[in-house]
């Protein structure tokens, strides 16, 4: 054993998930692969799809599940995507309706190399559940558009409830953790957002490195850009080849930054060691 194992930090018993079981897990799991669906829940190897698959709720992923980005922390391949999936916002919308799913959350891998972004599939996918699930509400967990304010603009527009954009880490380790996205630009994304006239949400994980100041900073920038829901969570690396876990956040602490940011005027936070950005996702309408 290397000095660096014996350094590394080990995980603490409140990180201890269940193992997927139950009739509803597998009746998910026979929809995911009759409808050949990406799911983030897989793609991300997030610890609470037991729990989620369990219920009977699952987060889809649209645009494939080869993304153009190369986030340091995220599981999900990155590479040249191959193709667009013109059915996949009707195979989207049907397993939605086959699950009658009442709020359904919808992210996507990043398509940097389509002119708009995937901003029409992001349209057509909602428009679709929409169509077939009229009570279904959807939350729509979108991309960086690089500025594309008239792709944000198709992506929002189609009728979804919440509208959410994952900041993810602090502003100093933005290039170490997110080095194709800028601080600036994501805040600006959230803000255009909320000005459009959606209930926004945002993301951010700790145990990267960041400090209390840095994170009490990212809440007070997150509530001057107009959003509605947060969630902070524990980083949990995902394969030996991404960033090592810097610190396992006790969930007292996570509790601490809950009441600081309520206590700056954000309207609802989701905060501890397992929340990710679709935890408890039906609670944010």
């Amino acid at each position: 054993m290397n000095s660096e194992t014996i350094n590394r930090p080990r995980k603490p018993d409140w990180l201890k998930v269940k193992i997927p079981i139950g009739e509803n897990y597998k009746s998910v799991r026979n929809l995911v692969d009759t409808y050949k669906l990406h799911t983030i829940c897989e793609s991300g190897n997030c610890p609470n799809m037991g729990e989620c698959w369990g219920a009977g709720t699952a987060t889809f992923m649209i645009l494939g599940n080869v993304c153009t980005r190369s986030c340091s922390f995220c599981a999900v391949a990155t590479g040249r995507p191959k193709f667009v999936d013109f059915d996949e916002p009707k195979r989207v919308a049907e397993a939605i309706h086959l699950m009658q799913v009442k709020h359904a959350v919808i992210t996507s891998v990043n398509r940097d190399e389509l002119p708009d972004k995937g901003a029409q599939i992001w349209h057509d996918t909602v428009v679709a559940v929409k169509q077939i699930s009229p009570d279904t509400t959807i939350e729509t967990l979108i991309p960086d558009v690089k500025s594309d304010w008239s792709a944000l603009e198709v992506m929002i527009s189609a009728g979804q409830e919440v509208v959410s954009h994952n900041m993810e880490t602090v502003k100093r380790l933005y290039r170490k953790v997110r080095p194709q996205a800028k601080y600036e630009r994501s805040l600006e994304q959230i803000q255009r957002t909320k000005d459009f006239g959606k209930r926004t949400k945002s993301g951010v994980m700790l145990g990267l490195g960041e400090t209390d100041d840095e994170v009490v900073e990212i809440l007070q920038d997150l509530r001057n850009h107009g959003c509605d829901v947060v969630t902070l969570g524990q980083y949990l690396q995902p394969t030996k080849m991404h960033l090592e876990v810097a610190e396992f956040i006790h969930p007292d602490k996570f509790l601490k930054f809950k009441e600081i940011g309520l206590a700056m005027g954000i309207p609802y936070i989701e905060s501890g060691p397992l929340v990710r950005s679709s935890y408890h996702a039906e609670k944010h309408i």
